[in-house]
């Protein structure tokens, strides 16, 4: 999903700082409301991870380009379930600056696009869970229609967001429009393995009760809310 160098260029970059300055500034309230409830060490430590994991998963993971951007496995849905929404978002952010600033400084001024299209899709999918989980279920039970719904609506908020900047940038010529359908064809592909590798993360947690009050993991990853 990394914002192809060039799409956006000049002062229509602007629009992307300020769209992620404005996700910046929700993070921080998701911050301090989870620093409140499970303690700044917990924060500290699942943002740690989250990062580390998002880091792996640019760098690591197979990605390939598509269209006007790339396709990458992110598992968005995944450090949601297993961190919270507060530290997925940093982990995002954070791994996605490590990896612009030690293996891909060309990305750096595509910062800000980038991480709206992340972070703004993972706190629709805050929203959304509370809507289909219902509140006497812990992430660990879930089934597989709904890591489904929760990977749907990640992924296609990125391919929403991608889309954006990309008409943003280049307008509604036949061939960006082209590149733009190609791009979001092959990151939908991604709903099929996502949920798969949710489930995955979560029957391996369920087995690992010991994490349940470790504040490593979000307290709903065990706990009914």
């Amino acid at each position: 999903m990394h914002i192809e160098e060039g799409l956006v260029a000049g002062a229509k970059l602007l629009l992307g700082f300020a769209t992620a300055a404005t996700a910046g500034v929700y993070t921080i309230k998701l911050a301090y409301e989870t620093a409140i409830e499970r303690g700044l060490p917990s924060l500290v430590a699942r943002s740690a991870a989250a990062t580390a994991l998002v880091f792996a998963f640019f760098e690591i993971l197979p990605h390939y380009p598509a269209g006007v951007s790339e396709v990458h496995l992110i598992l968005g849905s995944t450090l949601f379930l297993l961190f919270g929404a507060a530290p997925a978002a940093i982990g995002l952010a954070f791994g996605l600056l490590v990896q612009g600033l030690f293996f891909a400084p060309f990305d750096l001024p595509q910062y800000g696009m980038n991480i709206t299209t992340l972070l703004v899709p993972l706190f629709a999918l805050q929203l959304l869970a509370k809507k289909v989980i219902a509140p006497n279920t812990a992430y660990v039970d879930l089934k597989y229609s709904q890591a489904l719904a929760l990977s749907t609506a990640y992924q296609g908020g990125i391919v929403a967001w991608v889309a954006f900047w990309a008409f943003y940038g280049q307008g509604f010529g036949a061939a960006n429009m082209t590149s733009v359908f190609t791009f979001g064809a092959a990151y939908m592909l991604v709903v099929l393995l996502e949920p798969l590798a949710d489930l995955a993360v979560l029957a391996a947690a369920k087995s690992l009760r010991g994490l349940r009050n470790s504040g490593l993991v979000t307290e709903r990853l065990f706990n009914p809310a």
